[in-house]
C-alpha cells in the first residue's frame, strides 16, 4: 500500500503549522512587549495614589513633623512654631473624641499620627493631628464628623508631654480646633493656652491667637498629599 500522503493534504498540514508559528511569533512578540513596556499613564497615576497613601507609615515621623513650621505672626512677619514632641501611639479610638472616633472608624480609618508644638512666644499649644484613612471617599466622610467652624470639640484629642510646657494640656485646656482634607488624609488640630486655663473660665476670647494653627497644619497636609512623579526603578515605588 501506498502510504505517501496526498498532496492536498500536504499543503493543508503546511499551511496549518505556517499558520501556528506565525501566531505563536505574534503572541511571543505580544508578550515581550508587555514585559519591555514602560508603564502605562493610568499604572503612572496609580503607583502615585499608593505611595501618597502610605507616607503616614513609610515616611520618618520628623518628615511629617518637622522641628519648626512657619507661620505668619498676628503681628506681622514670620514666625516659627516649634515642635515638643511626637506620639508613639497611632490609634484612631484613643486620638479623637468619642464621637469623632465612631465616625473615623466607619469610614475606615488606618491609624492618627500627633504631635504638639508651642508658638514662637510661648502661650499657645497646639496639637496636630494626621489621620491616614483608607482612601479619598473614606476621608470625606470622616471629615463631616469635626467641627469646620472652629469650636474643639468634636475633635482632635490634645497630646501633652509631662516634664514639659505641654503638661497640662488637657481635653479641657482647648479653645480652637479645625480639620483640613486632602486625598485619604485629614490633618486635625486643637489648640490651647500654656497656662492651663480651662476654657470655660477663659474671659474674652482671641481666636486671633490661634489662627496659626490652621497654618501649620496645612503645611503638614500639604506635603503630605502632594504626588511626585514615580520612580519605578526604586524599591519603595510598585508600578
Amino acid at each position: 500500500m501506498d502510504s505517501a500522503r496526498p498532496w492536498p493534504t500536504l499543503v493543508t498540514a503546511s499551511a496549518l503549522t505556517l499558520i501556528c508559528a506565525v501566531a505563536a511569533g505574534v503572541a511571543g512578540s505580544a508578550a515581550g512587549t508587555e514585559l519591555t513596556r514602560g508603564p502605562s499613564t493610568a499604572e503612572l497615576h496609580a503607583a502615585a495614589q499608593r505611595e501618597i497613601a502610605e507616607r503616614w507609615r513609610a515616611w520618618p515621623t520628623g518628615r511629617i513633623f518637622p522641628t519648626t513650621l512657619a507661620y505668619a505672626a498676628e503681628q506681622g512677619g514670620r514666625e516659627r512654631a516649634r515642635r515638643i514632641g511626637i506620639s508613639p501611639h497611632t490609634s484612631c479610638a484613643d486620638s479623637v473624641d468619642a464621637g469623632a472616633a465612631t465616625a473615623l472608624r466607619a469610614a475606615g480609618c488606618r491609624g492618627v499620627l500627633r504631635a504638639t508644638y508651642i508658638d514662637a512666644l510661648r502661650g499657645v499649644l497646639v496639637t496636630i493631628g494626621v489621620v491616614a484613612m483608607r482612601d479619598e471617599r473614606g476621608a470625606l466622610q470622616a471629615k463631616s464628623a469635626f467641627s469646620d467652624s472652629g469650636e474643639p470639640e468634636p475633635g482632635l484629642r490634645p497630646l501633652a508631654f509631662r516634664g514639659t510646657v505641654a503638661d497640662r494640656f488637657t481635653p479641657a485646656v482647648r479653645q480652637a480646633g479645625s480639620v483640613r482634607q486632602a486625598g485619604p488624609y485629614l490633618v486635625l488640630t486643637t489648640a490651647g493656652q500654656v497656662a492651663g486655663r480651662p476654657a470655660d473660665t477663659v474671659g474674652e476670647q482671641r481666636p486671633a491667637i490661634f489662627a496659626f494653627a490652621t497654618e501649620i497644619s496645612e503645611h503638614v497636609l500639604s506635603k503630605l498629599s502632594t504626588p511626585r512623579m514615580p520612580d519605578c526603578t526604586a524599591e519603595e515605588w510598585v508600578c
